[in-house]
């Protein structure tokens, strides 16, 4: 699932989807991508909605926090 952040400037958006990414990642199996956007600025994507990402997708990934759960227990 894609958040998008209602903020000013670039850099509060990319730290607001920086800590959607980080809050999200603790409790989930899947890298989560923070993806930069013309129009939007930065967003927090969730690898488990697109499997693979796409091209068009993985092109934009800024930065990315692991997945946090373990599927070993």
């Amino acid at each position: 699932m894609a958040s998008i952040a209602q903020l000013h400037s670039n850099s509060e958006r990319y730290f607001a989807a920086l800590a959607t990414a980080e809050r999200r990642a603790l409790h989930s199996f899947f890298d989560q991508h923070i993806v930069e956007d013309r129009e939007l600025g930065y967003f927090a994507l969730d690898e488990g909605d697109y499997n693979a990402l796409p091209a068009h997708l993985a092109a934009r990934v800024v930065h990315t926090v692991h997945g946090a759960m373990l599927d070993e227990f």
